[in-house]
């Protein structure tokens, strides 16, 4: 996974320097959060990580179920 150096894949890189970036302005909004709380900037992407691959295993448990030359014949 490390190629020519890089240790991160290049769209992931933004998104640390991002939310570092906008924690000033998150903190104004949110009450009782601190600007670098480590909890919130690890369970905040965790969290998201999580619903997207249950929004991802869902449709391709449903789909798995469905027989092949069903789905083939509908079409």
């Amino acid at each position: 996974m490390l190629r020519q150096g890089r240790s991160w894949p290049s769209p992931l890189r933004p998104g640390p320097a991002g939310a570092a970036a906008s924690t000033r302005i998150l903190e104004s909004l949110l009450f009782g959060v601190a600007a670098h709380d480590p909890l919130t900037f690890v369970s905040v992407p965790l969290l998201l990580v999580a619903i997207a691959l249950l929004a991802a295993y869902v449709p391709a448990r449903r789909a798995s179920r469905v027989d092949p030359m069903t789905a083939l014949r509908n079409e």
